[in-house]
């Protein structure tokens, strides 16, 4: 009676140990953080390549847009079609910056104003003389000047959009809590009138 009641002990333990009908669910609350992780990375990397898509195509039509003879009093219209464009993806709090940036020429753009290194010491200052490109009245480390400039002219037609991300994945993966998309076009004005090509020589303070 004692060796069966032993033997009946030993088959239950042996039952609880080799029971498995839980482990499946054990398994799950492991693997879930990290699939729910990748899901969400793969949810916005997406979305933030529509949106950058998206607001590069508006972009390129707001630059062809830009360069007909009319565009100076449509400015306004043709940058609210780019806003319009990204509030169709974006969140309601997200920030569109628009910049234009008129040049001579193409080889113009992102490159210094030029000026006379006297002292050779690779900076413009102890009254050495400068084109003042932009006419703001200082040496600038980008010639560009403010706006779409007039006839001739190039370009350079920037978007910049920023949003909070629509997935909790900062605190969960390390990323900014911010997403930015930043999407440029460059074009040339209509020769709708000769080029003004006057530009004032200054001195560096």
């Amino acid at each position: 009676m004692i060796w069966g009641m032993a033997r009946k002990a030993r088959s239950k333990d042996q039952g609880i140990a080799g029971d498995e009908s839980g482990a499946t669910l054990v398994e799950f609350a492991f693997v879930a953080p990290i699939l729910m992780t990748l899901l969400m990375g793969i949810f916005d990397m997406a979305h933030t390549q529509y949106t950058s898509a998206l607001v590069n195509g508006a972009m390129q039509k707001a630059g062809r847009d830009l360069t007909l003879e009319s565009a100076g009093s449509r400015q306004s219209i043709i940058d609210q079609s780019v806003i319009d464009a990204v509030s169709d993806v974006a969140p309601n709090s997200a920030t569109v910056t628009l910049e234009k940036l008129s040049f001579f020429d193409f080889s113009d753009i992102g490159k210094p104003e030029e000026y006379r290194d006297l002292n050779f010491n690779g900076a413009c200052d102890n009254d050495e003389p400068f084109e003042d490109a932009n006419d703001n009245g200082q040496w600038d480390p980008d010639r560009g000047q403010a706006g779409i400039g007039g006839a001739r002219d190039a370009v350079l037609y920037t978007a910049t959009v920023t949003y909070s991300r629509l997935f909790p994945l900062a605190g969960l993966a390390g990323l900014p809590e911010t997403v930015t998309v930043e999407t440029s076009t460059v074009l040339r004005n209509q020769p709708f009138d000769e080029q003004d090509r006057t530009v004032e020589t200054r001195n560096c303070s």
